[in-house]
């Protein structure tokens, strides 16, 4: 999927005039899907899910003329330190999760918002131009549409990033509202938690998601957005679905979405032919060859594979030399699909590789199996169009209908997911205390840096009294002195601004003796930081 250049117009001028802007409006960000869905799986474990109420930042839309200049540049920096500080800096920027997933939103606009693996470093670079977003993730399955960012207003940031999803997509901003979710800071941080672990996953425990999220980690590597905060929330994310599947048996018995599709085809088709009738698989990917390995669980000897090229399919081939696989390239398709009772697809295609005028000249399927040809698309964006079930003679199911085959055993799955969330309750609390020492960084570095200066200068005088003659053994002695006394005089405050949950501590306690020593020793921590995060948009749109 291509993704449009980056958003346009006018970025630190509309910034700068919320200063101007109306009295905020309070908006509820909740999507009653999301909740309901939310409140029947997830309500043994959590005692609720929490709606974010935010003040709207209502900006006033400010004509500008041209490219931003210098002087404006700093104009505007000089009126949002005065009139936006409340706003960034008293409350630490948010992390916010947008998502479109299997549960609340139908496969049909699912696949027009999923973004392309190759796109995501693009997308991540959009995304952090956007006025209020610091940094970004894209996580995009084919049962997700899901996009992390650190915002420096939560209200914006949504709005900013749901209009950038339309933009790229096509999809009205009002059809993403009417299905996305909203999760904010430890909601959002429980929700990856439990994606990673396979909590949210259509099929419980499935390890393809975990492979997923280190595919986030690993393109996002390198790449100007994808921060500490986001990456420290992934790669955290990837230790609690690997604690999760080490420490419970939540992935016992577990089947992916692949075992899924074959299983769905195993029900719509007759018992007796479960082994006869004639398989196509339409791509040899990594989902292709699950099906292709479950199909081959199930009794399945021969079958048919279609691919760009031989090689995977020949690889696939050497792992089961007693199962015969027949490899044809793609411009046979058709030719293959009319000898197929079955057909699987899994490919990337962007465009559906069959449309009602692909299947109705097809050849009639035997009685033996139903008298119906099934495609079992699992692709997102799909393979097959919908318009091949207005045949009598065809069925299609995709990715949603999957839910048929793991609706069995739900009570079973949710005991297991039970056992899983008492881990990621306490991962979860491990990151939330990193995260919260990191507000306190700032403060750390400026105090060392103001005693260091002190402690400089007091030794130059003290230095020069003691005229040029003392030796270099006294020189260190002193030195080592004025070191040892600053670090003993620090170690108190010190002590006091961490927060990494090693002690009883919370946040607001730390946060207060931070202020406390800004006053005290003038360090106007909270300004600096305003200032770098606005300077570092100011430099956006200068580029």
């Amino acid at each position: 999927m291509a993704i449009p250049t980056a958003f346009s117009g006018a970025k630190l001028e509309s910034l700068s005039s919320s200063a101007a802007a109306s009295p905020a409006s309070i908006g509820l960000f909740c999507n009653p899907g999301r909740v309901r869905r939310l409140s029947i799986q997830k309500g043994l474990f959590n005692s609720g899910i929490r709606c974010e109420v935010a003040a709207s930042d209502v900006v006033d839309q400010s004509q500008s003329s041209g490219n931003v200049t210098s002087s404006s540049s700093l104009s505007a920096l000089e009126q949002l330190k005065s009139s936006a500080a409340d706003r960034y800096t008293k409350e630490r920027s948010s992390i916010v999760v947008i998502g479109l997933s299997i549960h609340t939103t139908p496969v049909e606009v699912r696949e027009k918002l999923a973004i392309p693996e190759a796109e995501w470093p693009r997308a991540i670079g959009e995304l952090c131009n956007l006025n209020h977003i610091e940094e970004a993730a894209v996580l995009s399955t084919c049962n997700r549409m899901e996009i992390y960012v650190v915002a420096l207003s939560q209200h914006r940031g949504v709005k900013e990033v749901t209009e950038w999803m339309s933009k790229t997509s096509g999809v009205p901003v009002t059809e993403i509202c009417k299905h996305r979710f909203l999760l904010y800071n430890n909601d959002a941080t429980q929700h990856i938690f439990e994606v990673s672990a396979g909590l949210d996953s259509l099929v419980l425990g499935e390890g393809q998601i975990l492979a997923q999220v280190k595919q986030v980690v690993k393109v996002g590597q390198g790449v100007t957005g994808f921060g500490r905060n986001i990456s420290g929330l992934f790669k955290h994310a990837i230790t609690v679905g690997k604690r999760v599947r080490t420490e419970t048996n939540i992935a016992a018995g577990a089947v992916s979405v692949s075992s899924a599709a074959v299983e769905l085809a195993l029900m719509k088709l007759p018992e007796s032919c479960h082994t006869t009738a004639r398989m196509l698989v339409i791509g040899a990917g990594k989902m292709g060859k699950l099906v292709i390995k479950h199909l081959v669980a199930k009794g399945c000897t021969k079958m048919v594979v279609v691919n760009r090229s031989e090689d995977r399919v020949s690889a696939i081939r050497d792992e089961m030399k007693d199962v015969e696989i027949i490899y044809k390239p793609l411009n046979e398709m058709l030719k293959c699909a009319a000898e197929a009772d079955v057909i699987f697809t899994s490919t990337a295609s962007e465009t559906p590789l069959f449309m009602k005028e692909h299947v109705v000249d097809l050849p009639p399927v035997g009685a033996s199996v139903g008298s119906l040809r099934l495609f079992i698309d699992i692709s997102v964006p799909r393979n097959v169009g919908a318009c091949v079930n207005e045949l009598e003679d065809a069925r299609v199911y995709n990715v949603d209908d999957l839910k048929e085959v793991v609706a069995a055993n739900k009570e079973d799955r949710l005991r297991k997911a039970m056992e899983a969330q008492a881990i990621i309750s306490e991962e979860s609390k491990q990151f939330e205390a990193w995260r919260d020492s990191l507000e306190t960084v700032p403060t750390i570095k400026k105090l060392r840096a103001y005693a260091e200066r002190i402690r400089v200068a007091e030794l130059e005088k003290c230095m020069s009294k003691m005229g040029d003659d003392i030796s270099k053994k006294t020189k260190k002695a002193v030195d080592d002195l004025s070191r040892g006394i600053v670090n003993k005089l620090l170690h108190g405050p010190m002590q006091h601004l961490r927060c990494d949950g090693s002690d009883s501590r919370t946040l607001s306690e730390t946060l207060e003796n931070m202020h406390a020593l800004n006053r005290m020793f003038s360090l106007e921590t909270d300004i600096s930081v305003l200032e770098q995060k606005i300077r570092a948009k100011v430099e956006q749109t200068q580029k």
